[in-house]
């Protein structure tokens, strides 16, 4: 009894399970598991010296205006309309986000809010972004004689 393996009863569970779900079932569901397809994000980051370029994939605005793009301090925000109806056509497989798009993206260091520029070409949304550096690298403080 002693070398019986305590988990033997698992390996019959694991197969019912198997069996119940199929392999249809996890191929479906893998792309929306985070850990999955780390490179799915639609989203990449670049840094330079004290500047950001993120490149976010929102491929079929009908209208700049169904984009917006938020910063503040060290996070930015991006709201997207996302609209790809085909006339007449019933959608089989979907593999192309569609829909209402917000991202908040925490950002690496703090940015300036009044020099940002994003633009819109072939799909992808363009966002440069610059690291808001104090004006004052560093303060003096007044040293006062007590009494």
């Amino acid at each position: 009894m002693a070398n019986e393996n305590p988990f033997t009863p698992f390996s019959d569970w694991t197969k019912h399970w198997q069996q119940f779900f199929q392999n249809d079932f996890w191929g479906n569901i893998q792309p929306f598991l985070s850990s999955s397809n780390k490179s799915s994000s639609g989203m990449n980051i670049y840094k330079k010296d004290n500047e950001l370029l993120i490149v976010i994939s929102l491929p079929g605005l009908e209208k700049i205006e169904d984009a917006e793009v938020y910063v503040s301090y060290k996070t930015l925000e991006v709201k997207a309309m996302i609209n790809l109806n085909f006339q007449g056509f019933d959608l089989v497989e979907e593999g192309i986000f569609q829909g209402q798009f917000e991202k908040m993206i925490p950002l690496p260091f703090p940015v300036k809010a009044d020099r940002i520029e994003a633009t819109y070409h072939n799909g992808l949304l363009f966002i440069h972004l610059h690291r808001l550096i104090p004006e004052e690298q560093k303060k003096k403080i007044i040293i006062k004689k007590s009494k």
